[in-house]
């Protein structure tokens, strides 16, 4: 079978992420504007491939303060890098899920990234046409990518933990 090209739909798509803050609970955000591109061969999996492509000034944490912070230099510096990029270079079976690997690039920074990949679907909408979807995670090192804002409170608490959970919940439609 040939790669089947699709569009992400992102009406029910969410591309988000999740960082501990004071070393106690997970603060979480999502980016409202994105996009991408997934080619699928259903036949062999391994010759898929998956780009997307993200507005950073698009964070969103439910706190404006927050990301205005995130939107500085301190972390994605919008205002140089406005986009943060990913594209797929392998994909790997793992049992009935996929290791899917590519290039992550934030801040100008790019370093491989390796996505655990759970297929779900495939499903009809109320219109009769088919869909399926992946869930997509990863742990990134923000200091990888020159994100390497700190901060200590008095007593030790860390402000920002250095590793942020990745996910990526997608939903797409075959093109055409």
């Amino acid at each position: 079978m040939a790669l089947v090209e699709y569009d992400i739909d992102l009406v029910h798509s969410q591309l988000g992420f999740s960082v501990v803050h004071l070393m106690i609970t997970r603060v979480h955000g999502v980016f409202t504007k994105w996009g991408g591109t997934a080619a699928i061969d259903h036949d062999d999996p391994t010759r898929s491939r998956v780009a997307v492509e993200i507005d950073a000034a698009s964070v969103d944490t439910r706190n404006a303060q927050r990301d205005g912070h995130l939107r500085s230099a301190d972390f994605f510096d919008v205002e140089h890098h406005p986009t943060i990029r990913f594209e797929s270079q392998r994909v790997e079976r793992d049992g009935d899920d996929f290791r899917l690997t590519g290039d992550f690039t934030l801040r100008g920074v790019t370093h491989p990234v390796t996505f655990a990949v759970a297929p779900a679907g495939p499903s009809k909408d109320s219109t009769g046409r088919a869909r399926i979807g992946y869930r997509c995670t990863a742990t990134i090192r923000r200091k990888d990518f020159g994100v390497s804002w700190h901060a200590v409170y008095d007593g030790g608490s860390i402000v920002v933990a250095d590793e942020v959970d990745v996910v990526l919940d997608l939903q797409l439609i075959p093109r055409g």
